[in-house]
């Protein structure tokens, strides 16, 4: 992160303040940055919700939530921080409340010298997205230096949703000051893919369809839905992680090399890549493409069985399907995808699987490269080497990883995006352009499934605590590819 940043003055809005991602997620990182002295003196936060808190008690919640996330803290810095935070009771459907919400921010502004400078964070039910952005503008709760605003997933359900939120938001902040964040970008395995990409010329040298077979990206979990069902039935796996989290890391695996790493240059390598999406018809829906939910065991609910779920659901807890683009360095190379829950364990990696060639000994392993991203941060390469003892050819690994010291100094995925956002780097965050891009292929899905749903009495129940239905094994191109991951 830019360390040379430092004593940013903002006044910041919390709209969700008293909710848990501000709890577990917010408060931590930002007590972080005023720890490196990025936000430091001229800095408040507001805190908003409908609960009666009070400054008092919104600031004992921070000094809770510094707590159970650090061993050790020097307890003057938290008290000096946390003063820094104020609470206001707030409906965000109630336009006299941004009155209020106003008058408290300009006091501060003037009390920090703030300069003006506001960032305002939705950290709430997304159907208060458009509403809180709309009363913002006309409410002029902007300041008179620079207005950020940062927006959660999910950004709409569909691609009608989405434009309609972004007309929305747009009324209030140009979209060089939309910040759609995407928590998985901040992850230390993500960030370093274009490294790994182009700064090597191993696998630079290599990276294109002449060389790669296929790529496979999964993002397994080893839980169900829990206390999230009725969150889910409105979701599914689909929007809740290809939407977004798997789109965002295939881009970085197949768009072309960037100008340099300003965010300009990166976005627009990431538009060229995505102009060439090829949005999938019906008979590669059919033939690449598979949803399914878990069953029940003797341990665990099956996930019609889950509180707040329809015991008829056709909802996805697991999904896989074929990413391809017509340009760029992997034009026409399978990048397959797949996630859901209840796998064997929490895993996230990407597997880059490279061409076989003809060689002396005959059949070996494929050079297949490995980005580990859960629950270890590691990168490895298969090769082939002589087998000590005996003839033929073994498989070994080249590993690169974070040793455990190393893995305690990774910033959390949060606190590196609101550093990014403070010092006004896009990045790591998603443009309208790309996000429209992800809804067009999304939807063209979803619609597919929809219309299945007619057509079938029920979804694929697939065996909890392994890797999903076993119809995902078919979805490959050649009947050589499978899954690198089993």
């Amino acid at each position: 992160m830019d360390k040379m940043a430092s004593n940013i003055p903002v006044i910041m809005v919390i709209f969700g303040g008293s909710g848990d991602l501000a709890h577990r997620k917010l408060y931590p990182s930002l007590f972080n940055l005023y720890r490196q002295g990025l936000i430091h003196d001229n800095f408040a936060v507001i805190g908003t919700a409908r609960r009666p808190w009070t400054n008092e008690y919104l600031r004992e919640q921070v000094n809770d939530a510094i707590h159970e996330t650090f061993t050790e803290v020097n307890e003057n810095d938290v008290k000096n921080f946390v003063e820094h935070f104020y609470y206001l009771s707030h409906d965000v459907t109630n336009v006299e409340h941004y009155v209020s919400l106003k008058e408290l921010a300009q006091e501060l502004d003037d009390r920090y010298s703030a300069q003006g400078n506001r960032l305002f964070y939705m950290a709430m039910a997304p159907r208060f997205f458009g509403t809180i952005a709309t009363h913002i503008n006309d409410q002029k709760l902007n300041g008179t230096g620079f207005n950020r605003i940062v927006v959660e997933k999910p950004f709409g359900r569909d691609l009608a949703s989405a434009k309609e939120l972004n007309e929305q938001i747009t009324t209030s902040f140009a979209e060089e000051d939309i910040f759609r964040i995407d928590h998985y970008l901040g992850k230390e395995m993500i960030q370093n893919i274009m490294p790994l990409r182009f700064t090597n010329p191993l696998f630079k040298s290599v990276w294109d369809k002449e060389h790669i077979k296929n790529i496979q990206v999964t993002l397994a979990e080893r839980l169900g839905v829990e206390a999230r069902g009725g969150y889910y039935e409105t979701s599914g796996a689909l929007r809740d992680m290809v939407q977004n989290h798997i789109f965002q890391i295939i881009t970085l695996l197949a768009m072309p090399e960037p100008r340099d790493i300003s965010a300009t240059s990166v976005h627009q390598a990431k538009q060229e890549l995505l102009d060439s999406l090829i949005i999938p018809d019906e008979e590669m829906l059919k033939q690449h493409f598979v949803r399914g939910q878990y069953a029940g065991s003797d341990t665990t609910f099956a996930y019609r069985q889950e509180p707040n779920v329809a015991s008829d659901s056709k909802t996805e807890t697991y999904a896989a399907g074929e990413v391809k683009f017509t340009a760029g360095p992997l034009a026409g190379v399978p990048i397959y995808f797949r996630t859901g829950k209840e796998f064997k364990e929490k895993k996230s990696r990407i597997d880059i699987v490279f061409k076989h060639s003809s060689t002396p000994y005959g059949s070996v392993h494929s050079n297949n490269l490995t980005i580990e991203i859960d629950p270890r941060n590691r990168i490895y390469l298969r090769i082939n080497g002589k087998n000590i003892f005996e003839s033929g050819i073994r498989e070994e690994k080249l590993t690169y990883a974070l040793t455990d010291e190393e893995m305690a100094k990774i910033p959390d995925g949060y606190e590196r995006l609101l550093h990014d956002v403070f010092v006004n780097d896009s990045t790591n965050f998603t443009h309208w352009s790309e996000l429209e891009r992800y809804w067009q292929f999304i939807d063209k899905v979803e619609n597919y499934w929809e219309k299945e749903n007619q057509d079938i009495s029920e979804i694929i129940q697939y065996p909890p605590y392994r890797m999903g239905p076993k119809e995902a094994n078919q979805i490959f191109e050649s009947p050589t590819e499978h899954w690198i991951y089993g």
